[in-house]
């Protein structure tokens, strides 16, 4: 695999941004309300965020941005798209077999696309 023609610029900056995406999907501002009730989250005012998780969440973003950004280098942008449904997919089925409500589902699946489409585009962009 050729990993010197990446662009690291790009994957760094997908992966921020894919972050950010989430941390707006998941807020108040958005989603947060019905997708903690759909997931069986209580949400308190004064809880804080799981920062295993979270780092999980950077370094998974993190790995997805790299194969993006591999894809790139040779111009394979369908297995990009394939990666980022695979992706969406198996968090949807982890998703329903701990029994989450459609509208947590299509969140959960949502930010996974929506991440992977940051990724292209920062590709793109940089």
């Amino acid at each position: 695999m050729e990993f010197d023609n990446v662009n690291w610029i790009a994957v760094v900056v997908g992966t921020i941004a894919a972050f950010l995406f989430g941390w707006l999907v998941y807020s108040p501002l958005l989603f947060a309300r019905v997708w903690a009730e759909g997931s069986g989250v209580e949400l308190k005012s004064d809880s804080r965020p799981p920062m295993g998780a979270m780092l999980l969440q950077i370094l998974g973003l993190l790995l997805l941005a790299i194969v993006v950004g591999v894809t790139a280098t040779i111009d394979a942008l369908i297995t990009a798209i394939l990666a980022i449904l695979a992706a969406a997919l198996l968090t949807v089925s982890n998703g329903a077999f701990c029994r989450k409500s459609t509208p947590a589902l299509a969140i959960d699946a949502g930010y996974i696309v929506g991440a992977g489409i940051l990724m292209i585009v920062a590709q793109g962009i940089f």
